[in-house]
């Protein structure tokens, strides 16, 4: 029988390689990754036939609150294993015909872009301009108008099983505490292409209209967090009016507390204004001390990680209780804890990596605690360590090991 729509086989088995690589937890089946590979030829197959067939109809998303870094808590929407797996094969058929649409200032859930390209337009910018309006959209992902997406898709893909299942993926019900409940606006954050449609939604209520009706502006948009770099303050104050109604018209609102105008005050920009400071993608630029060729001081506007990033990182490493891993090795905790550090110090170490200090002196201070426990008793404890350090050296960030940051306990 000669099915409706024509999905080939090899693509749905390299969509669940993507599903199995990414990970996660379980839906509402309560099926786990491995508990969905255990019978996978037979669920793989019926997965392409529902979906070849026109017959697949997604099951609800489990509702799971995360908390946010600012605080309160965060809807995240879990689809099932299987609907991972059958978005990921859309995804896979409606990236290629987006991405080439994208903005080249869009840099969120892009596939070679990354929040450090973010990060390093806005640092150049903020030397260039000298008014900044950071923005955030409040509840990106549940208020999203669903004709105006719907619109925006049918106009790059004409496949008609990708259009039906995006349909039905947008009105698919949300499971919350055993209770479904229906959706009119929004696509689930946590869903495999939500975040690409997410993106095209904005293209067109944000970053085609920017480009349209304010060319004298520069932004750079990561989701729902942006930057839009002003040549004055009235102009700042005009973009930010005019945005908030042009998100209105699309259903969006700003988020109060995350929107505002900033002054990028520097050696060269001495005026005063109220806020001389702003937080993007884990970064907070203001006027920081810096050194130029010549070794001459002098103060330059530039991002660092921020406080709340850095609170966050250190709670995290008191969250590991080295202190009391005395059955271990110095080289079973580089395993353990070596590529947490290593991704924290790429990515928030790639711009002023000294204010990372507070973050290595911490880590430092539970591993000397560590080594107290562990080496106490042995009267050649810290020539043990020592030389289990130098084992160490090249598996952890360099000022996780360097002996200048207090290390090792000097020898009495």
């Amino acid at each position: 029988m000669t099915k409706p729509f024509v999905i080939p086989k090899k693509l749905v088995w390299e969509a669940f390689q993507r599903v199995k690589a990414n990970g996660g937890s379980a839906g509402v089946d309560e099926e786990s990754i491995e508990m969905f590979e255990s019978k996978l030829k037979d669920n793989l197959y019926k997965l392409w036939n529902r979906m070849g067939s026109g017959s697949y109809f997604p099951p609800p998303v489990k509702a799971v609150p995360i908390p946010k870094k600012s605080g309160g808590t965060r809807i995240l929407g879990v689809p099932t294993v299987a609907d991972r797996v059958a978005q990921t094969v859309v995804k896979m058929i409606l990236e290629p015909l987006l991405e080439p649409v994208f903005d080249r200032d869009s840099y969120g859930y892009r596939p070679g872009r990354s929040a450090l390209d973010a990060v390093a337009v806005v640092r150049r910018r903020s030397w260039e301009y000298d008014w900044v309006v950071e923005f955030d959209i409040k509840g990106l992902f549940d208020n999203i108008d669903h004709e105006l997406l719907l619109r925006a898709v049918r106009k790059h893909c004409s496949t008609p099983w990708v259009l039906l299942y995006i349909e039905r993926w947008l009105k698919v019900p949300m499971e919350v505490e055993g209770q479904r409940v229906a959706r009119e606006r929004g696509t689930p954050q946590g869903g495999v292409v939500s975040p690409l449609l997410a993106n095209l939604f904005l293209h067109y209520a944000l970053d085609v209209w920017l480009r349209r009706h304010l060319r004298s502006v520069r932004f750079c948009r990561y989701a729902d967090d942006g930057v839009i770099h002003c040549q004055s303050e009235a102009q700042a104050r005009l973009v930010l009016r005019k945005l908030g109604e042009r998100l209105g018209q699309c259903g969006l609102e700003l988020h109060p507390e995350k929107t505002r105008i900033v002054y990028c005050q520097d050696v060269n920009r001495k005026a005063e204004y109220p806020v001389v400071q702003f937080t993007f993608l884990g970064y907070t630029f203001r006027p920081r001390k810096a050194v130029d060729k010549y070794g001459r001081v002098y103060v330059n506007f530039s991002p660092a990680v921020s406080r709340e990033a850095l609170t966050s990182m250190r709670q995290t490493v008191r969250g590991w209780h080295v202190q009391l891993k005395c059955d271990k090795e110095l080289s079973d905790l580089a395993d353990m804890f070596g590529p947490v550090l290593r991704g924290w110090s790429n990515y928030y170490g790639r711009f002023y990596a000294s204010a990372l200090k507070p973050l290595w002196w911490s880590v430092n201070n539970y591993l000397v605690r560590w080594m107290q426990r562990k080496y106490k008793r042995l009267a050649r404890g810290v020539i043990r360590a020592s030389r289990a350090l130098g084992r160490l050296a090249e598996r952890v960030p360099r000022s996780f090991v360097h002996w200048e940051m207090g290390f090792i306990p000097a020898a009495r």
